[in-house]
């Protein structure tokens, strides 16, 4: 599945709830599910500089698929990276750096976020795209 398609579906899943108190709590839903990433890789170097709450991210190159696992000590901010490690995680990096995050406004995320949050999913979506220009350079 490409990145517009599982992005489209989160969009798609989002617009099925009546309000945000059912979004948030599909959020935390989310949350639980995510890759977990392994306690060795919960380190400050693995924290995303920018978010208000603990997300540790960390990226592995699984053959030209770049895959992420994450952690938040905070269940939204668990439930936000869940929702962009879905969009990013099994993609080429070179999809990563080049995809468009306008689906995070189609689910009206920033607008229903406290502006430190909003901030720090603005980081988290940096951070991860830094990633894949990291291994997009080891690739060439």
């Amino acid at each position: 599945m490409s990145i517009e398609e599982i992005q489209n579906e989160i969009v798609e899943e989002f617009s099925m709830f009546d309000d945000w108190m059912q979004r948030y709590e599909y959020m935390i839903e989310l949350g639980k599910s995510l890759p977990l990433i392994e306690e060795q890789y919960k380190t400050e170097d693995n924290i995303i500089k920018g978010c208000q709450s603990k997300v540790w991210v960390h990226a592995e190159l699984e053959g030209d698929r770049l895959v992420f696992t994450a952690d938040s000590d905070a269940i939204i901010t668990k439930g936000i990276i869940a929702i962009l490690i879905r969009a990013f995680s099994n993609q080429k990096p070179k999809d990563i750096i080049e995809a468009n995050t306008n689906f995070i406004d189609k689910i009206g995320l920033k607008d229903h976020l406290s502006p430190t949050r909003a901030n720090g999913l603005v980081s988290m979506i940096k951070q991860l795209k830094l990633y894949a220009i990291a291994y997009q350079t080891q690739l060439n």
